[in-house]
C-alpha cells in the first residue's frame, strides 16, 4: 500500500511519537522510509544565496537524522535521510514529490497563535497542497514525575 513513507522530523520530543508508529507501519507494508528534517534558521534559509558555511545546528540535525536512521535500519527497514534547507512546508511537498513518496507522516504541536495567524502552521500548508495521504500524530504526553 505504502511503498515509500516520508517522515518529517523536528529533532525534538515530538519525534518520539512518530518514529515507533512508522516503524510498525513500514514494517507491515515493507515500505521504504525517507527521514526529512527541514532546517529553517537564518543560515539554512540563506545558505545558497549568501554562500554560508554549514551551521552547527545543521550539523547537529544531520547527525540526528543519521541516529534515527540507524535505529530504523537495525529494525530491518530500508531508510534514507535528507536535510533540507528553507521553508518547511515547501520543502516537505517538494521532496515528497521528487522522491515519489506515497505517504507523508508528521506530528502536530498544537497552535502557536500569532505564528499560525501570520504564517500558518506547517501541517495546514502541507495538508492543503499534498497530493498524497497525510498521517498526523499528536506528540506523546510527557509523564509527570
Amino acid at each position: 500500500m505504502y511503498q515509500k513513507i516520508l517522515i518529517t522530523l523536528e529533532n525534538g520530543p515530538a519525534d518520539e511519537a512518530i518514529v515507533p508508529h512508522i516503524l510498525e507501519l513500514a514494517g507491515r507494508f515493507g515500505s521504504e522510509v525517507l527521514l526529512l528534517h527541514v532546517a529553517d534558521g537564518f543560515a539554512a534559509r540563506c545558505f545558497d544565496q549568501l554562500k554560508l558555511a554549514e551551521s552547527e545546528e545543521m550539523r547537529e540535525d544531520r547527525a540526528y537524522l543519521e541516529t534515527v536512521a540507524v535505529k530504523l535500519r537495525a529494525a530491518g527497514l530500508v531508510v534514507t535521510s535528507r536535510l533540507a534547507l528553507g521553508n518547511p512546508p515547501a520543502e516537505i511537498l517538494k521532496i515528497a514529490a521528487e522522491e515519489k513518496c506515497d505517504l507523508i507522516a508528521m506530528t502536530s504541536h498544537g497552535h502557536r497563535f500569532f505564528g499560525d495567524i501570520f504564517h500558518g502552521s506547517t501541517i495546514t500548508q502541507v495538508r492543503h497542497s499534498a497530493k498524497v495521504p497525510l498521517l498526523v500524530l499528536p506528540p506523546r504526553k510527557r509523564a509527570k514525575g
